[in-house]
């Protein structure tokens, strides 16, 4: 199945990187299951990517964030020393990348057990957030709406009632 993008391009502004990525995803490409991973949705905010590194030091891994990307990558040392008869515990290079949705940031990492924790957080910013609006009548009154649903995460609106 091809996307053409072509005639939403004129009539969208600043939605390019997500034409890119419907583009890209429909090209074939061969899969890489080297190094395992898990995406964990701990809270409403909070995600971890659990990525299996055995083998691995932290010196030995870089993890890169820029605009909505992250990139892990591993380059494992020479070793010296000894020949193996038998390398059964895989050292190869790799590169993960993650795409991350609009403000999803990189919190923190962790090495431990040869696995490496990399804890996200969505902040969204205040202008992005609901807020009560005042309706004015041509009494003079101002009634307050109030928001009365919670965030569910699943992108409903909100509802709102008369105070």
């Amino acid at each position: 199945m091809n996307f053409d993008p072509t005639p939403y391009w004129r009539s969208t502004v600043g939605f390019d990187h997500l034409f890119d990525l419907l583009a890209n995803q429909a090209l074939p490409q061969a899969q890489e299951n080297y190094p395992p991973y898990n995406i964990v949705r701990i809270d409403e905010d909070n995600y971890r990517i659990s990525i299996a590194v055995a083998g691995f030091t932290p010196e030995e891994i870089a993890i890169t964030a820029e605009q909505n990307q992250l990139t892990v990558e591993g380059q494992k040392r020479a070793q010296p020393g000894g020949q193996y008869l038998y390398q059964g515990i895989s050292a190869r290079a790799f590169r993960r990348q993650f795409n991350l949705a609009d403000y999803v940031k990189v919190k923190s990492a962790s090495f431990e057990h040869g696995l490496l924790e990399i804890d996200l957080v969505r902040e969204v910013p205040e202008a992005m957030k609901p807020r009560r609006i005042e309706i004015g009548t041509r009494a003079g009154d101002s009634k307050v709406l109030e928001n009365t649903a919670t965030h569910s995460g699943d992108g409903r609106v909100e509802q709102l009632k008369r105070a």
